[in-house]
């Protein structure tokens, strides 16, 4: 085999495949990408069995040939070579050497026989969504997710498509975030769960572009995403998805109008006074036409005065305020809403369309004085 290939082409493919080699595993071959020219184009994968990335480089190929290259130590050379065109070749012995400007080095590879192949995937009906549009709704649910085994289904999302609209859903037995787009085009119902890892990476790879789409495809047990010159394949999490709508609620006794920068840099600046660990809570105590946020830590104590527009009952309550900080920060509204029915019921902040919705449990507190 021998290619030529500029060093931006070839190190941007490398790092888009990458996402997909597992940092820990006793298959050696797992830890390599596989550089294939035998079929005309320069096709880089990288698989560890759950998540696969296939990318198309551009370059020239001089001779056909194919090779799996430890992934670590290919992309550190790349990364680490002139700004210049980057020449491959290989033996039969499957030794391999890059070359660029006056840098020559010589690695051992393995044979592309031995490397596991992505599932093939049949691409019959696809569901579109702009590269801007996922990777917003990814990153408006993502954090959401449980970041333990505990229960699989929590360490993924709910995609559900019904009719023209998709629903996304993260939980992690503390907090619910939903999304909710209109697509282009009307589907067939349909439901899965797409692993929190797989869309992470997604997120990573997307240039967030609004006029280029990404491909989703569905079978019973994998989900392929195609945008640029990239796939992704995903193992999906198997098994029946929480009932969501039975923990959703349109019944409140409080709501509540804030200014989102004004109720979020409040709780951001609580959270100062607590320490990584420390499960302080945030006290709210709703009155007329304002809001009191209190926090008490072994560092010290806040309580800072806001504005607000109140309908309903007032009300003490109390939460974990990373769980507030982490849904402000992606509502793009100027004002929030929250709908509160008791101290110990949820809360749930959600705009007139909901178009997005996010329940956060409270916390039990003792009063500060």
């Amino acid at each position: 085999m021998k290619l030529v290939c500029s060093k931006a082409n070839l190190l941007n493919g490398l790092q888009v495949v990458s996402k997909a080699v597992p940092s820990k595993t006793t298959m050696s071959i797992l830890e390599c990408v596989l550089l294939d020219c035998s079929g005309g184009m320069i096709r880089l994968t990288a698989n560890d069995m759950e998540l696969g990335i296939e990318t198309i480089v551009e370059g020239r190929i001089l001779e056909k040939g194919i090779i799996a290259l430890d992934a670590k130590i290919f992309l550190e050379i790349v990364r680490k070579l002139p700004d210049n065109d980057i020449m491959i070749s290989t033996d039969a012995n499957y030794k391999a050497t890059i070359t660029c400007e006056k840098s020559k080095f010589n690695i051992i590879g393995k044979s592309g026989d031995d490397f596991a192949y992505l599932p093939q995937i049949e691409k019959n009906d696809s569901i579109i969504v702009s590269q801007f549009t996922l990777r917003e709704v990814i990153r408006q649910t993502i954090f959401s997710i449980a970041d333990n085994d505990n229960n699989r289904l929590m360490t993924g999302e709910l995609f559900e498509i019904n009719g023209n609209e998709l629903r996304v859903v993260s939980l992690d037995g503390h907090r619910i975030s939903v999304r909710r787009i209109l697509l282009k085009n009307t589907y067939g119902n349909k439901k899965v769960v797409i692993p929190g890892k797989t869309l992470n990476e997604i997120s990573k790879i997307l240039t967030g572009d609004t006029d280029q789409d990404v491909f989703l495809y569905f079978t019973d047990k994998h989900v392929l995403f195609e945008f640029d010159h990239t796939i992704v394949v995903s193992r999906l999490i198997e098994g029946e998805y929480f009932r969501i709508d039975q923990m959703l609620t349109n019944d409140y006794e409080t709501k509540v109008v804030i200014r989102k920068k004004e109720f979020l840099s409040c709780i951001d600046r609580a959270t100062l006074l607590v320490k990584e660990g420390d499960k302080k809570p945030i006290i709210i105590n709703i009155i007329d036409g304002s809001m009191e946020l209190k926090i008490n830590s072994a560092v010290g104590s806040m309580n800072e005065q806001i504005d607000i527009d109140k309908f309903g009952r007032d009300l003490m309550i109390g939460f974990n305020p990373k769980f507030l900080i982490d849904a402000l920060r992606v509502i793009e509204d100027e004002t929030v809403t929250l709908h509160l029915v008791n101290p110990k019921a949820p809360c749930i902040i959600r705009n007139e369309e909901q178009s997005y919705l996010y329940l956060i449990l409270p916390v039990n507190f003792t009063t500060v004085s």
